[in-house]
């Protein structure tokens, strides 16, 4: 493949055609069903699958074979279904790349001039709501096709799913899969491009993904609210409660989850990968987030602080209700609050036990015999990944220096993306190549999110130099046959960078 024609017909895909569609797809308030419980209603989920539709039939209209179609299956978020035939290729292999059109809700704090749902391209930077999480996955993995054809370059039969539900926890996607399971196949690779990276400057592949477990934990105390004077040292405040009831789950002072059930054994390499990236990114571990003045990180250990991110559980208190602003608060003891609780859990942790776990540990045995209630939103398993082919450790190290002029760098990402695990069970001989633009600062799901324009380019030309070397390594049987590690699987035999 000539590398310098690659960069230049990505390239100006992306300036020509990727970066305006991805304006244009920033506008549209496609909130995920957990934050848009009426998105159909709403119409903007239809909206998005339709811009992206149009743009991608256009796109393919020339290449013979291809097929798209949106698949709406009853009661369920819609699914973009696009099937590229192999090209200069004979055998029955496959490969499958994903990414999802839902978003995070709107979130406070955007600087002035930008918002949700107001693109603004400032240098290199796209700024708006989901252009990096996760809207340029489709027109990445189609510019990366293209590419391939543009030059001739054999590829084996691809299949593109763009699902609509990513950020609810991919509950619709199973049904999905089974529903296409004929027409997918079975592919030996699979390329996701919704995760992160530690820098801008070199490819970052995700080594694990950590799952998921939350709710709307409940504390009701009274019928109704009464006079504080009153009732104070009487009835037990419902905040007071709540804080007694998520100290259960961690430890206040440190941040620390207490019940051991929530841990598991962190794979020795994972280890040391994670004091190795510690090392190439030094405090740009912590730098990327927007301290306050004076504010420090957990912990001085910089591999520590990538362990907590990616192998160990972590609690966030994302909600309140009962709570009124603090202009409105009068003498009142309230009668209920809640807090919706988001629980990061290790990728090997079982997403569904898990939730139960700690449904069981903040319902028991209430106390003063309040109210008290948790309603499990979402229970995700996480991932970690199988051992890499030398084939595919090849690829993209070759992938890496063309396309960044730097090596591949490797480490767990503390974000959870269900798909990968659903995909390692159902297809356990499949390697995954598991990368994104999420870097230091891109703030997906808070205010200012953006995408970084020259790493999406990249990254799209990293999937075209893969997805050729996928079809030379299938054409040798190098592709299949690959031991599944199933659980405490680890990644081939090798650091950061």
């Amino acid at each position: 493949m000539d590398t310098a024609r690659l960069q230049a017909f990505v390239g100006g895909m992306w300036d020509d055609e990727v970066v305006p569609q991805l304006v244009e797809y920033i506008r549209i308030p496609n909130k995920s069903p957990m934050f848009d419980a009426q998105w159909l209603e709403h119409g903007y989920m239809d909206d998005a699958v339709k811009l992206m539709e149009r743009w991608a039939r256009a796109k393919l209209a020339n290449v013979a074979g291809a097929r798209l179609e949106v698949v709406r299956l009853e009661g369920r978020t819609p699914l973009i279904f696009i099937e590229v035939p192999a090209h200069g290729f004979a055998g029955d292999d496959c490969v499958l790349l994903y990414g999802h059109l839902d978003k995070q809700p709107e979130m406070t704090g955007w600087s002035d001039g930008l918002g949700p749902w107001t693109p603004v391209l400032k240098g290199d930077k796209l700024y708006g709501r989901g252009g990096a999480d996760d809207g340029y996955a489709l027109f990445g993995s189609l510019s990366a096709l293209l590419a391939l054809r543009e030059q001739g370059v054999a590829h084996a039969r691809c299949v593109v799913l763009i699902e609509a539900c990513e950020e609810s926890g991919s509950y619709d996607l199973p049904y999905y899969v089974d529903h296409l399971a004929a027409r997918i196949g079975k592919p030996s690779l699979v390329v996701c491009l919704d995760s992160g990276c530690g820098n801008y400057g070199q490819l970052w592949l995700t080594t694990s993904l950590r799952g998921m477990t939350g709710g709307n934990l409940r504390v009701n105390v009274l019928q109704e609210g009464v006079h504080s004077g009153d009732a104070s040292g009487v009835v037990a405040d419902s905040f007071r409660l709540l804080r007694a009831l998520v100290s259960r789950l961690e430890d206040e002072a440190t941040g620390a989850i207490k019940p051991r059930e929530l841990y598991v054994e962190i794979p020795a390499q994972r280890v040391e990968q994670a004091k190795r990236s510690a090392e190439v990114l030094g405090t740009a571990v912590y730098d990327k987030f927007p301290f306050v003045p004076g504010m420090r990180p957990v912990a001085d250990d910089l591999a520590e602080l990538v362990l907590n991110r990616t192998w160990r559980p972590q609690l966030a208190v994302t909600g309140v209700d009962g709570l009124p602003p603090l202009s409105s608060a009068g003498n009142v003891l309230r009668p209920q609050t809640a807090v919706k609780l988001s629980l990061r859990l290790p990728p090997t942790l079982d997403g569904v036990k898990a939730g139960e776990f700690v449904k069981r540990l903040l319902e028991a045995d209430p106390p003063y015999g309040a109210k008290v209630t948790f309603e499990l939103e979402k229970a995700s398993t996480g991932w970690n990944a199988p051992q890499l082919s030398p084939w595919l450790e090849a690829a993209v190290a070759d992938a890496s220096q063309r396309a960044f002029g730097a090596p591949a760098a490797y480490m767990g990402e503390g974000g959870t993306i269900p798909f990968m695990g659903m995909l390692g069970e159902k297809f356990p001989g499949a390697q995954f190549l598991i990368t994104g633009v999420l870097g230091p600062h891109s703030n997906a799901h808070g205010p200012n999110e953006f995408l970084h324009v020259p790493t999406g380019k990249r990254v799209s030309m990293v999937v075209a130099q893969v997805v050729a070397k996928h079809a030379e390594a299938s054409a040798q049987g190098l592709t299949q046959g690959v031991a599944a590690q199933a659980g405490h699987a680890q990644m081939g035999d090798h650091g950061c960078c």
